[in-house]
């Protein structure tokens, strides 16, 4: 596991309504991390204001809040936090929008490992400095 210069490691929050898809997520992660799971944007936000979370991972196409709409709530709870959605249709447009909002980045689906991992740990390096993280976790 990655650890922060704490040494513990850095809690990860998937936040998806698809329980299949957070499993895949699950295990490409779980090595690295200690996990946090949301079936909702809303419950995401409610783990975020209860539980230290280092980076969330978040669908756009969620009931009720999009993923979209929960970054936008989750930087105000915590503004570094770095917020990465996930995908399957990633326009312009919602690039654009998710860059507004400060989302670290927009992962197309199917999510590809190599990318997957590699974008989570530059987005840990680039927010918290810690010279720790390997900028690709897989090695």
């Amino acid at each position: 596991m990655v650890k922060a210069r704490s040494q513990t490691p850095y809690q990860l929050l998937i936040a998806d309504d698809d329980s299949g898809f957070r499993e895949v997520l699950r295990e490409v992660l779980a090595p690295y991390f200690q996990l946090f799971e949301a079936e909702s944007g809303e419950q995401a936000i409610e783990l975020v204001e209860q539980t230290h979370v280092d980076i969330v991972l978040l669908d756009m196409h969620m009931d009720i809040l999009t993923g979209l709409e929960a970054v936008r709530i989750l930087k105000q709870i915590n503004a570094l936090l770095p917020c990465i959605l996930i995908t399957a249709d990633a326009t312009d447009e919602l690039r654009q929008d998710a860059s507004a909002a400060d989302a670290y980045e927009v992962l197309s689906k199917p999510v590809k490992r190599q990318e997957l991992v590699t974008t989570v740990s530059h987005a840990l390096v680039e927010t918290y400095q810690d010279p720790n993280i390997p900028f690709w976790l897989g090695n």
